[in-house]
């Protein structure tokens, strides 16, 4: 907010503020206007050589620094022109409160009244913004020159910050205190007045959309009951056109080429204290491509080369994205055949009749031109590396627009800026080009503090510290700190995102996690450290190494004989003979990958998404534990009903195989925790039936399917209140040992048995943070699992 205040201009509701401040400036003008013109009356026709000057009233300024501004040299002849001139200079200094020039014969005496200096500047009446914003956005300031302009200035940069916060109807009154020793009090009377909230937004023109889902595209939001508590349904005039640009991205990227945003009004209530906002809209007919040629006009490259690098489906929905994919690997394939100055001009021709759009790529020569330098503006924080470093381009290569424009995009998805220009301009030739990057720095860093309820977990509290520009070094850095009744789960983690200046990203990361679980008749302390570098392997795709040290001890076993002879135990209850055999601490250390193919950002189809990840550890490079650990998930996501309706699917599974003898232990096996809605902590899969508290025991292989469906309620969508249906299934099975005990044989059912669950989620993007309510039924499960029927989370951010 502070930076977006800097430097506003005023508009035509706030010229009529800072009346006083008017008043003062023309009291000022009328006091110094008044001797000039009485002394220059009797020197209208002379001219006066001066052997003596003399100056009077100053206190603070030196006298060469007047006589600097005045410029009139001993024994010069003036005129009366000079003289005046003289004055202007004087005045024009910003120093003088007035000034007077009275010749004598051969002396001229220059009288100056000095402009008081500033000793507070406060701020009264103020709630909505505090001090210590409004003390950014004034320039006038204490211990220095006080200007009547300046403090109207200032009146009116405060009223922009208020109108640009909602608060149309703010007065600001600047009001000047004189005090001894030629100082002032500048105090800005403020009346900030009622919120302008948007009472109702409404679309005409809009067949394919309803208004619900438009609204849903808007950075602004309608008011509705819980206005109090929704910060995005103040009228801000700056924010429209914003709202038109993600209106026209919206249609532009489903098909609708031709839409156009006509008009937007804004119509204020009768009491000012509401808008009403109207968006006209003309869609257009949706498109469809048609064929996709290329074509080549360098006789170096051959345009067969480049038919593969287009894929674009006949018959897919038009898409600005598709276009930009082919372009940039076109592009990129013609610079790595050592063709410089080569650009790729989509040029499409439509066919109303069948509605679609026939693509010709021609591969083009452009002009020669050369980047001669990058500058960097505005960060005072980030290093210019960590801006240059999302170029592509260094000084001294050939000029690609369409380059700079991706680089722009890099930059402000680094999300350190509030604003981020990037423009091109002529360099010292007319094959030189200069890119010029201005950017507006923004908070990265967040404190954050959050509360959870879980059946099973009882309620808990967490708190975490990130920074994502990290010493103005671009890199990351997090503290979480968690704890609930039985669990306390504490990591930090590091990210350097360009590894060596490369798009290599570097992490690490250390954990330390303890349990007292009152479901489980175990103790468990587990902490470790896990380095690792991820790099990209194509567009979508990604892959992480990793390398991970691990302690994991179990304790707090209770065996039968302990239970027998300790009176204070109950001696019917005690731990799983196989629990008395995994009982201590070992150590593991393990080489891994995974990889990740993710189109959820980068996919052309903004209605659907696809993600696929792999991730393999082999366990026994020194350690207690030799084994192969293996999962896998898939997941889709897509928007139906006019993209009202959200649609998700999960796959996920996993495999863990012992090597070399190694036994593994619960610690090591599969728990199913959060694979399944409906159960508990440990609540399904491999359990000890002979024993009398029935332990579960994780297993070696799990399999989760999870179906979900996220839709609107009918409450306005300001609320952030959306609701769902899901469908779980799944299990946990499989162990090496499944009997041994005091009676033998076969104690432990690992068997794959199937459960299954339903339920429906309350989804709230509430002003404390996000919230998920779970209300679930398990349909199919075993005798000994235990049920979760309900759970809440909710996490906040100060």
């Amino acid at each position: 907010m502070t930076n977006r205040l800097q430097g506003a201009k005023p508009t035509a509701k706030t010229r009529r503020l800072g009346h006083r401040a008017r008043v003062l400036a023309t009291t000022t003008f009328l006091a110094v206007a008044a001797p000039i013109a009485f002394v220059g009356a009797p020197v209208l026709a002379q001219s006066y050589s001066f052997q003596k000057v003399v100056i009077e009233g100053n206190e603070r300024v030196e006298p060469e620094t007047i006589l600097g501004f005045a410029a009139i040299g001993k024994g010069q002849s003036l005129g009366a022109g000079a003289l005046n001139d003289a004055y202007q200079r004087l005045q024009g200094s910003g120093l003088f409160q007035s000034v007077e020039l009275i010749p004598r014969g051969a002396t001229l005496t220059i009288k100056v009244q000095e402009f008081p200096t500033v000793n507070v500047v406060d701020f009264e009446g103020n709630k909505a913004l505090k001090d210590e914003i409004l003390s950014t956005v004034v320039k006038t300031q204490p211990r220095r020159i006080f200007s009547p302009a300046l403090v109207e200035a200032d009146a009116a940069a405060i009223a922009q910050g208020y109108a640009e916060a909602g608060r149309l109807n703010v007065r600001v009154d600047p009001k000047v205190i004189k005090r001894s020793g030629n100082r002032v009090d500048v105090v800005f009377e403020i009346k900030e007045g009622a919120v302008s909230e948007v009472n109702r937004i409404t679309f005409t023109g809009n067949r394919s959309y309803s208004d619900r889902r438009l609204r849903d595209v808007l950075g602004t939001k309608q008011a509705g009951i819980l206005h109090r508590l929704i910060q995005r349904d103040n009228f801000v005039a700056d924010r429209v056109a914003l709202d038109r640009q993600m209106l026209l991205d919206f249609y532009r990227s489903r098909g609708y080429p031709d839409v156009e945003v006509t008009g937007v009004s804004s119509e204020m209530t009768r009491d000012r204290e509401g808008f009403f906002m109207t968006f006209n809209i003309r869609e257009g007919q949706q498109y469809h491509f048609g064929t996709t040629t290329v074509v080549s006009e360098v006789s170096e490259l051959d345009a067969a080369d480049f038919e593969g690098l287009i894929k674009i489906r006949d018959g897919a929905i038009y898409s600005p994205a598709a276009l930009d994919y082919a372009v940039t690997r076109m592009e990129e394939v013609a610079l790595r055949q050592g063709a410089n100055f080569v650009r790729v001009d989509p040029r499409i021709t439509r066919d109303p009749r069948t509605q679609t759009l026939n693509v010709e790529f021609a591969l083009v020569r452009g002009q020669r031109v050369f980047v001669e330098r990058i500058d960097i503006e505005g960060n005072t924080t980030t290093l210019d590396s960590v801006v240059r470093r999302e170029f592509n381009t260094v000084e001294g290569d050939p000029f690609n627009p369409r380059e700079i424009r991706n680089s722009a995009e890099r930059i402000r998805a680094l999300g350190f800026f509030s604003k981020a220009d990037v423009e091109s301009r002529q360099g010292s030739s007319a094959d030189q080009v200069v890119v010029d990057v201005n950017v507006e720095e923004q908070p990265t860093g967040s404190l954050s503090f959050g509360a959870s309820y879980g059946a099973s977990q009882g309620f808990g509290v967490n708190a975490s510290l990130e920074e994502s520009n990290f010493l103005g070094r671009g890199q990351y850095l997090g503290v979480s700190i968690g704890t609930t009744a039985d669990n306390q789960s504490n990591s930090i983690d590091f990210i350097e995102p360009h590894l060596l200046g490369r798009d290599l990203k570097g992490r690490i990361r250390l954990w330390y996690n303890t349990s007292e679980s009152d479901s489980t008749d175990f103790d468990t302390k587990m902490y470790g450290i896990s380095p690792s570098i991820e790099f990209p392997i194509a567009r979508n795709s990604r892959l992480e190494l990793r390398y991970t040290w691990a302690s994991n001890e179990l304790s707090g076993v209770t065996s039968q004989a302990d239970a027998v002879a300790d009176a204070d135990i109950d001696d019917n209850y005690w731990s799983s003979w196989a629990l008395e055999q995994e009982e201590g601490k070992r150590d593991s250390s393990a080489i891994g990958y995974t990889y990740t193919y993710d189109t959820r950002r980068t996919g052309i189809d903004p209605r659907y998404g696809f993600t696929f990840r792999l991730s393999q550890d082999l366990y026994g490079l020194g350690g207690d534990v030799e084994a192969l650990k293996t999962t896998a998930l898939l997941r889709a996501e897509r928007k139906v009903f006019h993209e009202d309706v959200i649609l998700r699917a999960e796959l996920e599974g996993g495999a863990i195989a012992a090597r070399g003898g190694t036994a593994l232990t619960i610690l090591d096996r599969f728990s199913g925790n959060g694979k399944i809605r409906g159960f508990e902590s440990y609540g399904y899969g491999p359990r000890d039936n002979a024993a009398n508290n029935e332990d579960a025991m994780g297993g070696k292989y799990f399999a989760a399917l999870r179906l979900e469906s996220e839709f609107p309620v009918g409450l306005p969508e300001e609320y952030g209140i959306h609701g769902g249906l899901f469908f779980d299934a799944g299990s946990v099975w499989g162990l090496d040992n499944t009997g041994g005990g005091a009676t033998g044989g076969n104690e432990i059912d690992d068997g794959f048995n199937l459960r299954t669950a339903v339920g429906f989620s309350v989804f709230w993007d509430s002003a404390l943070g996000p919230l998920r309510l779970n209300f679930s039924k398990a349909l199919q499960k075993e005798d000994y699992d235990l049920e979760q029927s309900f759970d809440l989370t909710i996490s906040t951010k100060f």
